[in-house]
């Protein structure tokens, strides 16, 4: 078989590394890919991740048999429904119902409008009403553009004044572009972050292991939010009583509602949540894969990843053996000094050679080196029998890598730990 990955980010490789576990798989192109790809992959780099058009052409002239579209630019914009019109079978969401992602005010009023729980809201699409409801509205108060903002289009306020500035910021200064045309000012959230991936054919739910991401830049969870500095699974917050309630009262709801609403969902639907002392209610709705999530749940994986994104496509989910291993993983990210904000590249990258599992996300490769290129440009995954010794295992590996201005928390982990001593 031949298989395309399309994104080129450390979430996509673990996805690449995992699909080739298969031995039909032949060939695996990475469109566009990376430089760390390279060996494990046939990337395209002329073509972005978004050129629909583009990638369906390249698609069909190389006669690949199926495709996995990772990033959520994409599949909002259509990827899914122009390679299945092209008669190329592909995973993830069509269009209509990537939307759940695409549009925070589409979600937010999906759940009020079937009952799954989530904070209140209200929603503007005029700057004058959302600034007079953000000078009087419950503080602390999240704002959220509409559309996708890579990850990064929430303001946490923490006074009525940050609530009008970051209004004022994401409508009037359209920090976010279109994305902000529409904002959703909701209720601030207490309780422990669980992220939880899941496999679904559109009828049937699966969901994957627990993580607990670790979004801000410095240790003790200080500094700007990014994509995400690491990771730990499964999540010590979220145990079987909580999980069986999820699936009752968020998960296969969020199924049937998109069902009811004429926008069947298959691929992967990930639920960011919030355990209040309400119970467990949605922050987010993403329609892949998460970064950097992906990479500590897919090694845990006991089962054959294409046969399960294939069981998704084809609405057969229920009838597919889907096992975990009883291990724990880690995973920690190395990114360029600065980042979220500004940062230098072009450093090269050395040391990768003594560490078991990492996976690459901004790096190019130029006369045979292995230079930076984003802002998180790797994430080293570990995985172990407990929890400590994956973590431990992860931070020699890190130890052993370098690049000029690279950064990265020594906390990952540490909280899930002290939950799971029950501290």
């Amino acid at each position: 078989m031949k298989i395309a990955v399309i994104g080129g980010g450390g979430r996509e490789h673990a996805i690449l590394r995992a699909l080739k576990k298969n031995r039909s798989v032949e060939t695996v192109y990475a469109i566009p890919g990376n430089g760390g790809m390279a060996e494990e992959a046939v990337c395209v780099p002329e073509y972005r991740a978004s050129d629909v058009e583009g990638i369906v052409r390249f698609c069909r002239e190389r006669a690949v048999n199926y495709v996995v579209v990772a990033p959520d630019d994409p599949l909002v914009l259509g990827m899914v429904d122009a390679l299945e019109e092209a008669g190329i079978p592909a995973f993830g969401p069509r269009k209509d119902a990537a939307i759940l992602e695409g549009s925070k005010v589409f979600s937010k009023n999906l759940m009020k409008k079937y009952g799954i729980p989530t904070a209140a809201y209200e929603a503007f699409t005029e700057l004058d009403a959302a600034l007079r409801y953000a000078s009087h509205c419950p503080i602390p108060a999240v704002i959220k553009a509409d559309g996708l903002a890579l990850g990064k289009g929430v303001i946490i306020a923490m006074t009525r004044s940050e609530a009008v500035e970051g209004v004022r910021t994401i409508m009037a200064e359209k920090k976010f572009g279109h994305s902000g045309d529409r904002i959703v000012i909701e209720e601030y959230l207490e309780g422990p972050e669980v992220s939880v991936l899941s496999f679904t054919d559109g009828t049937e739910l699966v969901p994957m292991v627990s993580s607990m991401d670790h979004k801000r830049a410095l240790d003790g969870d200080q500094g700007l939010n990014t994509g995400g500095m690491g990771t730990v699974a499964p999540n010590p917050f979220y145990t079987e009583e909580v999980a069986k309630e999820c699936m009752e009262r968020i998960f296969l709801p969020t199924v049937r509602a998109m069902n009811a609403e004429g926008r069947s969902f298959r691929g992967c639907l990930y639920f960011g949540l919030m355990l209040t002392k309400d119970g467990p209610k949605v922050i987010e709705y993403n329609c892949r894969f998460g970064d950097p999530e992906t990479q500590v749940v897919l090694p845990l994986l006991d089962s054959d990843l294409l046969t399960i994104l294939r069981a998704c496509t084809e609405g057969r989910l229920a009838g597919t053996e889907i096992r975990w291993k009883s291990e724990s993983a880690c995973c920690i990210v190395a990114a360029s000094g600065g980042y979220p904000q500004a940062y230098r590249s072009g450093y090269e990258i050395s040391g990768l050679s003594g560490c078991e599992n990492v996976y690459i996300a901004g790096a190019e490769r130029k006369d045979g080196k292995l230079l930076t290129s984003g802002g998180r440009v790797l994430g080293v995954v570990r995985t172990a029998e407990t929890l400590e010794r994956a973590i431990k295992l992860a931070y020699e590996d890190m130890e052993r890598i370098h690049f000029t201005d690279m950064h990265y928390r020594r906390d990952i982990g540490q909280r899930a730990l002290r939950a799971g001593r029950g501290e």
